[in-house]
């Protein structure tokens, strides 16, 4: 099966990315009370806590980075375009299935605007994964 994924859907994709690092810091203050909870934690978990929320907020930049930067070379069925789209794509996938399998147990505040935005982001985390899933079944062929 041959296909191709425009470069201004992965760039979309990129910048859909760097959106969600931007947003990630009010996220988890604003509607999560996310700090207040981790002030709960003993000091060495808050620091976990905290350490690993950069590492999503990085990678989720970091993936929009590439994405933005260099599109036909997530695609260029290489061995690394491979392993990289695989890397993202099971990212997202698995933040997605993350996403539908524990968060409805838990309530958002009822806001109007944290309605639709969890609408939105649900929608650009399945986008990503989406993307990423085509442009690693597309670089299988090599």
């Amino acid at each position: 099966m041959t296909f191709t994924i425009p470069n201004w859907v992965i760039i979309a994709g990129g910048i859909g990315q760097i959106f969600t690092a931007l947003i990630y810091p009010y996220i988890r203050h604003r509607v999560f009370d996310w700090y207040n909870d981790v002030k709960k934690l003993k000091p060495l978990n808050q620091e976990i806590a905290k350490t690993y929320g950069r590492y999503i907020q990085g990678l989720n930049f970091t993936f929009g980075l590439i994405a933005i930067l260099i599109p036909s070379e997530l695609k260029n069925q290489t061995h690394l375009a491979l392993a990289l789209t695989g890397l993202i794509g099971a990212y997202w996938i698995g933040k997605v299935a993350t996403q539908f399998s524990y968060y409805p147990m838990y309530e958002i505040p009822k806001k109007k605007l944290f309605k639709i935005g969890s609408y939105g982001m649900n929608f650009l985390f399945g986008f990503f994964a989406v993307v990423y899933t085509l442009l690693f079944i597309h670089n299988l062929d090599l």
